[in-house]
């Protein structure tokens, strides 16, 4: 055939090629597989060729690779190559100083477009401050012409109603008494205000002072009594804490109860179902308690046992009380022969004294009696 006298540098078949009735054989097309002038061997033709896509055997070379040619979504694709144009192959010392100058000036022109940012908001935050100070002097004039509007007002409808003066000024009486009776309300509410202002200051320094000393109590505690200190305070702490919640609990459920009561006030149903479940739950309190006492309940001979020993012990204690009540009856009877014997005696001493009494005042009357016949 003509194309086993051509030699290996002829030009590769077209894809022409491929509508001949006669097939080439796969030896007839192997020398066809070189390309003109670049003097590579038959075996490394072009990858992807139609003459380099098969061996002499139509099995895959294995200097071929699938992924060079890799298909993408509009078909078979040529392999990648890299990317022209000049690149720094070298990441030197400069290369890296003139990043981090580069990367220096983005960050320091970020921190002066947010400075700039600040210092608008600080200006608008200073505007809107004194736009609100203004707003609130408008405010206040505002409130004051309102106030002369409604004067005005009031004594228009006095003189479109013909009201008389004596009546006006009669009314502007009491209300300026009542204004003096509010006027010093309000100066008395203000004062006892300072007054419970300076108490509740001095009890706070009074807590200052005496927290100051409790730590200076904690400080000069051992290092044991300090961590007996904190684990209480700790636990004070929770407690308190528990507490709260508790209390907090409480005020819900007596919130909760005083609704639940008066929703029950209304409904006779609910009202009857209440005392049902009230009842219910005293038997159930019985019945608990009665079996209770059932399962407490002792034998017989347990029970003989126990109320024989509580004689023995009743009958030892009376008799002890008897003993005691003889002693005291005996110490009785001393006591009153004693406080006999005394009154005796105080009789005696009494009697002796008034005696003596009538012999002084005898013996008085008989000095006075000399006296007087000396004088005569």
């Amino acid at each position: 055939m003509a194309s086993s006298h051509r030699t290996p540098t002829g030009r590769p078949p077209s894809r022409a090629g491929v509508g001949l009735p006669a097939r080439p054989s796969s030896a007839a097309r192997a020398p066809s597989a070189a390309r003109i002038g670049t003097g590579m061997p038959p075996s490394t033709s072009r990858p992807g060729s139609r003459a380099g896509s098969s061996t002499a055997s139509g099995i895959l070379s294995p200097h071929i690779k699938v992924a060079d040619r890799p298909v993408t979504q509009q078909g078979l694709s040529g392999m990648k190559t890299g990317t022209k144009g000049p690149q720094r192959q070298i990441m030197d010392k400069t290369y890296y100083l003139g990043l981090l100058r580069s990367k220096a000036s983005e960050l320091a022109s970020e921190i002066n477009k947010l400075q700039e940012k600040i210092k608008m908001y600080k200006q608008e935050k200073s505007a809107y401050l004194s736009y609100e100070r203004r707003a609130e002097a408008l405010a206040g004039e505002i409130k004051e012409w309102q106030g002369q509007l409604e004067d005005y007002n009031m004594v228009v409808d006095l003189l479109n109603t013909n009201t008389d003066i004596t009546q006006v000024i009669r009314e502007y009486n009491l209300l300026k008494v009542q204004n003096d009776r509010d006027a010093q309300s309000v100066d008395k509410i203000f004062t006892e205000r300072q007054a419970t202002e300076k108490l509740i200051q001095a009890v706070e320094e009074d807590i200052e002072h005496e927290k100051v000393a409790a730590d200076d109590i904690i400080k000069d505690m051992t290092e044991e009594n300090q961590i007996k200190y904190m684990e209480m305070k700790a636990a004070n702490e929770k407690v308190s804490q528990e507490l709260f919640a508790q209390q907090q609990e409480l005020a819900a459920l007596s919130i909760k109860e005083v609704s639940l009561r008066h929703e029950i006030a209304h409904s006779q149903v609910k009202l009857e179902a209440v005392q049902l479940y009230e009842k219910l739950s005293e038997l159930e309190e019985r019945q608990n308690q009665m079996i209770a006492e059932d399962k407490n309940m002792e034998s017989p001979q347990e029970e003989r046992a126990r109320l024989l020993k509580q004689v023995k012990e009743d009958n030892q204690e009376i008799a002890s009380m008897e003993r005691q009540v003889t002693e005291v009856r005996k110490k009785t009877n001393h006591f009153k022969k004693v406080i006999q014997q005394l009154n005796m005696h105080l009789e005696k001493h009494q009697e002796h004294g008034l005696a003596s009494r009538v012999f002084s005042e005898k013996l008085r009357n008989e000095k006075l009696r000399k006296q007087e016949m000396t004088t005569q």
